[in-house]
């Protein structure tokens, strides 16, 4: 059984291992620096209050992924759009976590009064796609050599959800 809640201090130092985890493994970011705690922990307390960050965690609540509200955009007309972002442990990929902390999220941003989700997903990443299209979201396009990693140019895809 897992639960969703609000991300607080102390889960900073497994939001933060399960984040250079993502970095590492090249499928969910174009970030290639590895965090520490401290950053995190300073990413978790300076978002404004809308843009919550949730966990899931197993029965002990050992956090086994996370998912964050981000804004999109500075300008104002667009703070009704939130981007998302979401990393699951290595060793907990392709159990269903990835969902259950989707739909979270979704209902987090409905709750925090958002218009629209966006995502930016790597072309080749059909899992994390099949994922969010199972959950309402739509493919709007992908920038063509979008990020260069490891010295390659990655093409991104950008997914879309209307909440209201």
């Amino acid at each position: 059984m897992y639960s969703i809640r609000e991300a607080v201090l102390t889960d900073v130092p497994r939001i933060t291992d399960i984040y250079n985890e993502g970095i590492a493994d090249r499928v969910a970011t174009l970030e290639t620096r590895l965090r520490e705690s401290e950053e995190m922990e300073a990413w978790l307390l300076n978002r404004g209050e809308a843009y919550k960050i949730l966990v899931i965690a197993d029965e002990a609540d050992q956090v086994l992924g996370w998912a964050s509200l981000n804004v999109f955009n500075a300008r104002c007309c667009y703070s009704s759009v939130v981007d998302i972002s979401i990393y699951i442990q290595r060793s907990m990929r392709g159990k269903g976590l990835g969902k259950i902390l989707l739909q979270g999220l979704i209902e987090t941003a409905k709750k925090q009064g958002f218009h629209k989700l966006v995502l930016s997903t790597f072309k080749f990443n059909e899992a994390g796609q099949n994922l969010y299209r199972s959950l309402g979201f739509r493919e709007v396009g992908t920038y063509m050599q979008h990020g260069l990693l490891d010295g390659k140019w990655v093409d991104v895809t950008i997914m879309e959800r209307l909440l209201s």
